[in-house]
């Protein structure tokens, strides 16, 4: 199941909202540290296949990944989609955008 990518905009209103999704940082945990979407789980991409058992009960929810500027989020996003998450969405731009 291909789901689509969200931008910065629709994130940003959704969390205004109170709408709390299940937000992934794929960045370096310095990189979080630095700057952060609130409530996201800091799951580096290096590490995102040991990491698997920690966000297992979100298979079938909607996961949103993200990175500085959408790369690396793209890989996991194809990564978790293996692995049979049926909702992943990548944040275009990544944090660059959000924080722009």
């Amino acid at each position: 199941m291909i789901t689509a990518d969200i931008t910065a905009e629709e994130l940003k209103e959704r969390l205004a909202k109170g709408d709390t999704p299940v937000i992934i940082d794929v960045r370096e945990d310095w990189e979080h540290q630095e700057t952060s979407i609130a409530g996201a789980q800091n799951i580096p991409l290096g590490v995102l296949p040991e990491r698997l058992d920690d966000i297992e009960q979100y298979k079938d929810q909607e996961v949103i990944v993200h990175c500085r500027s959408g790369m690396r989020s793209a890989s996991a996003k194809a990564f978790l989609q293996q692995q049979g998450f049926s909702q992943v969405r990548n944040l275009l731009g990544g944090i660059t955008a959000y924080n722009g």
